[in-house]
């Protein structure tokens, strides 16, 4: 493994630097980075997994936010390849400005564990311009992602991020492999943005609504978790039974439901 930077992890930038060898091996191996792959890497840090991508892809992109970094981080890396970093706050930064025609963004990262659902939902946004994306969370993170409906983990994160994309967990990862070692375990996941989307959602606005207000009293039943947006007659009418309690949904049976209520919506 090549040098890494001599820079103290800073907690308002939630830093955990990867640093085990074996882990950051098997991160690019299952990555599988290709010459000519688009890749943008959020939050390189120290460099750890940018110098082994770099090396097989030539030319990169990296976004950074902590300027300190930037630097050293382009010293360490100028030998390799190209390295194009963006000194910027990855939940503000238009990540669709680094496309090229016929090269979709591959996104990689170790994410900062306080920001990681609304990068992730940031993202998405995005996610006709990405072919895929790899990213280390918090394992309690990614057993929510790719949680089934009828499971305890299943929630709002489950389903708003299966609406649009195949979520795969591909393997834990200890504290250890980091510094400062968290106080969580961590885990490699795979998010694939499906291209068309799997389901054809009539209100975006309206299903992550219908979907938050569900979950936010998940321990009612639908008639009641949903009263003041859709009626049992509704719910019944959309093929699904209002007595059953949210985690029993499918993402399927939240797309019926919200363009059940976008069809109510209209009508009324």
């Amino acid at each position: 493994m090549g040098n890494s930077l001599n820079h103290r992890p800073r907690k308002r930038f939630g830093q955990n630097f990867l640093h085990d060898p074996a882990i950051i091996q098997r991160i690019v191996q299952v990555i599988d980075p290709k010459p000519g792959d688009n890749l943008v890497e959020i939050g390189p840090g120290q460099g750890a997994i940018t110098q082994l991508l770099l090396q097989r892809v030539k030319r990169m992109h990296a976004v950074e936010l902590d300027r300190d970094l930037v630097g050293p981080l382009a010293t360490l890396c100028k030998p390799l390849g190209e390295l194009r970093i963006h000194n910027s706050d990855a939940l503000k930064y238009d990540f669709t400005q680094l496309v090229e025609p016929g090269r979709p963004l591959r996104v990689v990262g170790n994410l900062p564990y306080n920001i990681s659902t609304p990068l992730l939902f940031h993202l998405l946004d995005q996610s006709e311009q990405i072919l895929d994306m790899h990213f280390m969370l918090q394992k309690e993170v990614v057993e929510r992602m790719a949680a089934l409906h009828g499971s305890k983990t299943y929630g709002r994160l489950s389903v708003m991020l299966q609406a649009r994309a195949q979520v795969t967990s591909l393997f834990n990862i200890g504290p250890g492999a980091f510094n400062p070692p968290p106080k969580v375990d961590s885990a490699f996941v795979r998010l694939q943005p499906c291209h068309p989307p799997p389901y054809e959602i009539d209100d975006w606005e309206l299903f992550s609504r219908t979907v938050s207000q569900a979950f936010s009293q998940r321990r009612k039943t639908l008639r009641n978790s949903l009263k003041q947006s859709l009626s049992s007659a509704t719910i019944e009418a959309a093929g699904i039974d209002p007595g059953i309690r949210v985690e029993q949904l499918s993402v399927a049976d939240f797309v019926t439901l919200a363009n059940a209520a976008a069809t109510a919506q209209l009508g009324a």
